[in-house]
């Protein structure tokens, strides 16, 4: 009687976990909803994002039908070998030192799931970094202590036909302009210390390295205004290394480009970071005869 008590109570309070989940859910609104179905990520907004989009959903779905298999396998164990049933029916399981069987599953097991996820990882890491041949347009970046500096190279575009800057600081936040669905080449510069470029809505990033430069290309697939961050801990006022990116139009973007032409001087011509950031300056010394 007290066995089927407890199999009705644990029943009943399935029930109400469930039920409470689905009225916290019924509570969230439409976007929230939205973003639960993504497992957190925001609405994807480039091209790499549908391969980082299926290694992120894939790696939890493997972590959760792992999770339920071993916490199936601790709740079977605990009911099925539970003191109370088996040492007053006198049927104590059988104590062992070992069970190689055993030890061989659950030490190659973790190495087959290490592999798969390996193995996915690399074919999503080579598809993101694949290269346009021809990008249309190249957009070369610094990041600085505490900001971001944006060189739009369009030297050879008739439209444009020369290098144009915006440079942030702490206080004044630099606005990226990006084509929507126009290719984009980012080379990646540092000044000082490694920072991190991130634009999370594009589901990508990669690290700023002081002389190492690194490159990526993406193609921004939706109309509208994000959030860029460092997402590198590089100082005291990482916090502040933040930029707008708008992605707007074609011809919105090269009007923004006439903009920081018609303005001049120090806008026109590539800012470029030093070649060994950071670097103690020699002295000469002198010979003395």
């Amino acid at each position: 009687m007290g066995l089927l008590n407890n199999h009705a109570g644990t029943r009943w309070t399935l029930l109400g976990m469930a039920g409470l989940g689905a009225l916290l859910l019924s509570g969230c609104s439409a976007d929230t909803a939205a973003q639960w179905q993504r497992w957190g990520l925001p609405e994807a907004a480039s091209d790499r994002a549908e391969h980082i989009g299926s290694l992120w959903n894939g790696a939890w779905i493997a972590s959760m039908i792992i999770g339920v298999f071993v916490w199936g396998l601790i709740g079977w164990a605990a009911f099925r070998y539970r003191r109370g049933r088996n040492v007053a029916a006198g049927h104590a399981p059988r104590q062992s030192r070992y069970n190689l069987p055993l030890e061989i599953l659950y030490t190659l097991v973790p190495f087959l799931i290490i592999g798969v996820l390996f193995f996915y990882t690399v074919q999503t890491q080579n598809n993101v970094l694949a290269k346009e041949s021809n990008p249309d347009h190249t957009v070369n970046v610094i990041g600085q202590k505490w900001s971001w500096t944006f060189n739009y190279m369009e030297a050879d575009n008739p439209e444009i036909g020369v290098v144009l800057n915006t440079k942030g600081t702490i206080n004044e936040l630099p606005d990226l302009y990006l084509p929507v669905d126009r290719s984009v080449r980012f080379n990646l510069a540092s000044a000082d210390v490694i920072h991190s470029f991130w634009i999370p809505d594009f589901y990508f990033k990669l690290d700023v390295i002081p002389g190492h430069p690194n490159s990526f290309d993406v193609t921004p697939t939706k109309v509208g205004t994000y959030t860029g961050r460092c997402a590198e801990l590089c100082g005291t006022y990482h916090a502040a290394m933040l930029f707008n990116v708008h992605v707007v139009s074609e011809e919105e973007f090269l009007a923004h480009l006439r903009d920081i032409k018609a303005v001049g001087g120090d806008r026109i011509g590539e800012i470029v970071a030093p070649e060994y950031p950071n670097t103690v300056p020699t002295v000469p010394t002198k010979e003395h005869g």
